[in-house]
Formats: C-alpha cells, sequence, structure tokens
C-alpha cells in the first residue's frame, strides 16, 4: 500500500472517516474544513492512493505555553524574558478504524513532526505541543518521546529532539 500526505481538501469525502471517538470524527467532518478557511488550524490528511480514502489526519496551529509548565532542566536553558513560550499545536489527529493496526499513526507523527520541524526555520518553536484525549493516546505519545508538561495535562517535545530525530 502506498500512502500520500497532503493538505485537506474539500473535495475528498470525509462523511465516511471513523476512528471510533466521537469528538475526533465529528471535529473532522464538521468543523476542520471551517477552520482551515478561518486559519484557526491547518488539516493534513493520509490518503490510501490505491482508494482515495482518508487513512488519518491531523491538525496543526500556533501556541503558547507558559515558561512555569516546562520542567526546570529545559528552563534553565531559556532566556528568563521569556514568560510565554511559542509552540507548535498538534490539535487533531486520528486513524481511521479501517487503517488501524498498520502502523499508520508512527508515520503520520512523524509527517507532522517534519512539518513542524520545517515550519520552525521559518518560524520560532521551542516545541510541539499535544494534549491527549485519553490515557490511549497519552500512551501513544510517550511511546514517541514526549514528556509531560507540569500542571497542564499537556506533553511536549522539543524542537531540538525533533530535529535531532531527522538529522
Amino acid at each position: 500500500m502506498s500512502y500520500l500526505s497532503r493538505p485537506l481538501d474539500l473535495k475528498l469525502n470525509r462523511k465516511n472517516f471513523t476512528c471510533g471517538k466521537d469528538l475526533l470524527d465529528n471535529y473532522f467532518r464538521k468543523q476542520a474544513s471551517q477552520d482551515v478557511k478561518r486559519k484557526l488550524s491547518a488539516c493534513f490528511v493520509l490518503i490510501d492512493e490505491g482508494s482515495s480514502n482518508i487513512a488519518g489526519y491531523y491538525t496543526l496551529s500556533s501556541n503558547g505555553i507558559s515558561n512555569s509548565f516546562v520542567p526546570d532542566s529545559f528552563r534553565k536553558k531559556l532566556p528568563r524574558t521569556y514568560t510565554s513560550l511559542p509552540t507548535i499545536l498538534l490539535g487533531r489527529f486520528a486513524i481511521d478504524k479501517n487503517f488501524q493496526g498498520k502502523g499508520l499513526g508512527k508515520v503520520l507523527l512523524i509527517d507532522a513532526l517534519k512539518r513542524c520541524l520545517d515550519t520552525s526555520d521559518t518560524i520560532g518553536a521551542f516545541a510541539v505541543i499535544v494534549d491527549p484525549l485519553d490515557i490511549e493516546a497519552e500512551r501513544f505519545y510517550f511511546k514517541y518521546g514526549f514528556m509531560k508538561l507540569q500542571d497542564s495535562g499537556k506533553m511536549f517535545l522539543p524542537m531540538k529532539t525533533i530535529k535531532e530525530l531527522f538529522a
């Protein structure tokens, strides 16, 4: 099977997408295109080239986090004048049920992290932030090196680490 990652195209059939989590399914079917139009987020899809079905999607947007959430080991290396740190939010992330269990979550995450890294060369971003929907999502992100942010429930992966992954 061959997959292609690209920005959300309104011509794609989203109504049959189902990952098993209503919040993510409804967002993708009903709100994602509106958020893209309003420049609230960018949405990218993973397409099965053989069938043109949507295997998965994710959203990215600019974000900021309080310096106080970052672990001391990272904070001590940052300028004290930054009370808020620029980040990229990997907001929504889902794989269609028909494509789950095939390693496409990893493929989609790598695609998202590469886009974030490329963006950070143009616009400053300290890290990629995720806000896991549930324990299953949290385990997924832990598996790929994301760390908890103090007192927020969110997780992060420093851009420096992402750059090392692609070196």
